[in-house]
């Protein structure tokens, strides 16, 4: 079919009588099936070529020693340490260190487990991160979302008061399954699926987890002993005001001062970045002047609930705790891996984020592995589940860090604070750390995040106000999958329905842009020019055959209303198809028969090596004619329009013919 159209215009002469020729689009040069995989496999797990130092090494003990720097980037950093740097890691670890102890105290009763775990989950995991992560900002902790997805998820299951010894298991055994998780995706080189968590989808889900988490704490803001366990809204404020009266005044006076005097330290912090270390500081003052107060005022005698009791000494091991039989691992199972992925998402954003600030790259991938890992021994190490919170890594940043050094000074801190100081914790007021939670919770309620979505993509903003409504009128699991589900459905309606433009020829130029942004722009009689704007795939496949024969039907309407020449020439701009399956090579063929019917040629415009390929593996290619694709939409209007005005008016007939 397409024989003798291309002898009607392969040999054209111009005006002055001379042959016309057009550039060739060449075909590939043919690769070995492996080969081609093995490009393609390394283009999708290993686009960053992580390991070209080791391969560039000679001899193997420099590869080894390249490939231990690799997982362990202590080895490139340590050699070169110096005093001056260690001063200012000093600096910011003490800093952290006093934000650290009482958000880990609090983050702990928020899981409902054991305050004690807090500590212990400051000590070994910020020690293992400090070996194998490459980020040098990041201040390893607990954090208050996964603090709160535990306590939502085993406390759905098992009662952390009637019997604790087993949800303090599970806590473990999640942990280590969380572990396994985020090591095995980033062994795998999968770090790309904690990618569907889209940035809307991150800002409507910690704002809604943080809203939540504050909702908790009006439990100890209020003095109250029985509070329901459910997250949702409505749940919370039924059990807030179905009992007022047992609200307590001194709670209630107690922990508003608090949260003010928090409030305000992180007001005047923001407003002069040079005292960060005043609202990092702020917590621990909470701590020693509401333990002060309530021991000199006797205030636990009168209604104000404490911590009690601390153990003093190093982690435990926990590795025999770890449950791995039925009926509650699959619960553990569950729990590990979405905690997980929103430990992951956190963290790695948090540290890209400050590493773009400093200049300097992390592998997600590597990132992954240590916190992986130091969530596995931390299981094995009487600790729950940690990652890089936005909090103290800010805190981090603004103190001067230079390297992940800082972290180990932290860990040496608590240590100390483990082995002598957890008996001044007796008496810290619980309101004191509802108080804590509740201010580090409102600066995760991202407000000009969602207004900036708002204007600029209003179905972002939808995705955010699904993931928080989600949250905070349904379960933090309801939040998220809402959060999650949303951003794949919009990336399926991105792949399943493409946009397609018609373009025009800018005036006095060989330019041809979209029409509906180029206003001036404007179509060669004969010739509808339309482009693709993403792969063929079979999920896409039918929609794009239809709406290019809609986009065919409207300019024969248009043309047919104003007595002009009919669509003669489809000229298909193949510059964004990246990729095109068989799905996609049999729509083209069926396409082509379609519009060989109707008179009209099929034209190609810059079609990729894959999409030649492709085309010519499937014959698509001898039925279209390769002297019918074009290098650029230029190119392919210029001999349409020859091929066109080279017939006598009225002989569009001959055309057809020579098509048919």
């Amino acid at each position: 079919m397409g024989g003798s159209a291309a002898e009607s215009a392969a040999g054209k002469k111009d005006a002055g009588g001379g042959e016309r020729a057009h550039l060739r689009v060449p075909l590939p040069q043919p690769r070995p099936f492996l080969d081609t995989f093995r490009a393609n496999l390394k283009e999708t797990f290993f686009p960053d070529d992580p390991f070209r130092a080791v391969v560039r090494e000679r001899g193997a003990g420099r590869r080894a020693a390249a490939a231990l720097r690799y997982f362990f980037p202590l080895l490139e950093w340590a050699p070169a340490y110096t005093l001056g740097t260690f001063k200012s890691d000093l600096i910011s670890g003490i800093t952290i260190a006093s934000l650290a102890i009482p958000q880990g105290i609090s983050y702990a009763k928020l899981a409902n487990l054991p305050p004690i775990l807090g500590l212990y989950s400051s000590f070994v995991p910020p020690l293992v991160y400090a070996m194998m992560g490459s980020s040098r900002d990041l201040a390893v902790g607990t954090v208050a979302v996964a603090s709160l997805l535990i306590s939502s998820m085993l406390g759905a299951e098992v009662s952390p008061t009637d019997n604790p010894a087993l949800y303090l298991h599970l806590a473990f055994t999640a942990t280590f399954f969380a572990g396994v998780f985020q090591a095995s995706l980033g062994l795998l080189r999968l770090g790309f699926i904690v990618d569907f968590l889209s940035h809307a989808a991150i800002v409507g889900f910690m704002g809604g987890a943080a809203t939540v988490v504050c909702l908790q704490q009006l439990k100890g803001m209020l003095g109250l002993e029985h509070f329901t366990t459910s997250t949702d809204l409505v749940s919370v404020m039924r059990s807030v005001f179905s009992q007022t009266h047992q609200w307590r005044w001194e709670s209630v006076v107690l922990g508003s001062g608090f949260l003010f005097f928090l409030i305000i330290t992180r007001y005047f912090s923001k407003r002069q970045p040079r005292l960060f270390w005043i609202s990092a500081a702020a917590p621990l003052t909470s701590v020693i002047l509401g333990s002060l107060l309530v021991y000199f005022t006797k205030a636990e005698n009168h209604g104000i609930q404490v911590i009690g009791y601390l153990k003093k000494g190093l982690n435990p091991l926990s590795v025999t705790n770890l449950d791995f039989t039925p009926p509650y691992m699959m619960l553990a199972v569950k729990t590990g891996i979405i905690t997980g992925v929103i430990a992951l998402a956190e963290g790695i954003a948090v540290g890209r984020s400050f590493a773009m600030f400093k200049n300097y790259h992390i592998d997600g991938n590597k990132e992954m592995i240590a916190i992986g890992t130091m969530n596995i021994l931390g299981s094995f190490t009487s600790c729950y589940l940690t990652t890089g919170p936005f909090s103290r890594s800010a805190v981090n940043y603004n103190a001067g860090c230079k390297t992940a050094m800082s972290n180990v000074i932290m860990s040496l801190a608590v240590m100390i604070t483990l082995l002598f100081l957890t008996p001044l914790f007796h008496y810290t007021p619980l309101v004191v750390l509802s108080a804590i939670i509740m201010s580090a919770m409102l600066g995760l309620i991202d407000f000009p995040g969602a207004v900036h979505l708002w204007h600029v993509d209003k179905v972002d903003f939808c995705v955010c106000a699904g993931a928080y409504l989600g949250v905070v009128f349904g379960s933090v699991e309801m939040g998220l999958v809402v959060a999650v589900a949303i951003s794949v459905l919009r990336v399926l309606l991105f792949v399943a329905r493409p946009r397609t433009t018609v373009l025009g020829n800018v005036p006095d130029t060989t330019m041809y842009r979209r029409m509906d942004q180029y206003t001036t722009a404007r179509t060669v009689p004969g010739v509808l020019v339309l482009r693709v704007d993403s792969p063929i795939y079979f999920a896409n496949s039918s929609y794009l055959r239809e709406r290019i024969s809609r986009w065919i039907d409207d300019e024969e309407e248009r043309t047919g209303a104003k007595g002009e020449t009919g669509v003669q020439y489809v000229v298909l701009d193949m510059g964004a198809v990246g990729g095109i399956d068989t799905s996609g090579t049999s729509m083209l063929d069926e396409l082509k028969k379609n519009l060989d019917r109707r008179g009209i040629q099929v034209v190609l415009a810059n079609p990729g090596t894959e999409i030649m390929k492709k085309l010519d593996s499937s014959k698509v290619l001898e039925l279209i004619g390769h002297e019918w694709i074009f290098p650029t939409v230029g190119e392919a209007v210029s001999e349409c329009d020859f091929v066109l005005h080279s017939h006598k008016p009225g002989n569009a007939a001959a055309v057809h013919e020579n098509i048919v």
